[in-house]
């Protein structure tokens, strides 16, 4: 079973991610902030991190940086989850080390052939 850390600061898109990852055999852990992620990143070691980016306080992006500040936490893949779609936006997000970008709403096939595929395969040498 993969630990999978939701660092989610909106209930609804929170209760999504979690119920389908749960139904897929996946336990959850839940961070509200992007402090809160940090911290339970670093306690908890989860197998793969769905990060939004929008957060108040620390973004995903501040986020992120401090997590692989963690040698412990290089191998885990974190996702970025974000419902921006302006191109200077995504471009942004994906230069900022993330291993992939999932936009808001989800899709849920796509969602989950990302996430399998991480958990199987890990980060990109």
């Amino acid at each position: 079973m993969s630990k999978i850390l939701i660092v989610e600061d909106n209930e609804k898109n929170m209760k999504l991610v979690r119920d389908v990852l749960q139904h897929h055999g996946h336990a959850t852990l839940e961070a509200r902030t992007g402090e809160q992620g940090v911290q339970l990143a670093i306690a908890q070691r989860p197998d793969l991190i769905l990060m939004d980016i929008q957060l108040q306080a620390m973004d995903g992006i501040a986020a992120l940086r401090a997590i692989r500040e963690h040698a412990a936490l290089d191998a885990v893949p974190v996702i970025a989850v974000s419902a921006s779609v302006m191109p200077e936006d995504q471009r942004h997000i994906g230069s900022s080390g993330f291993d992939a970008y999932l936009t808001k709403p989800i899709s849920l096939r796509p969602f989950l052939a990302v996430v399998e595929r991480l958990l199987k395969e890990g980060r990109a040498p």
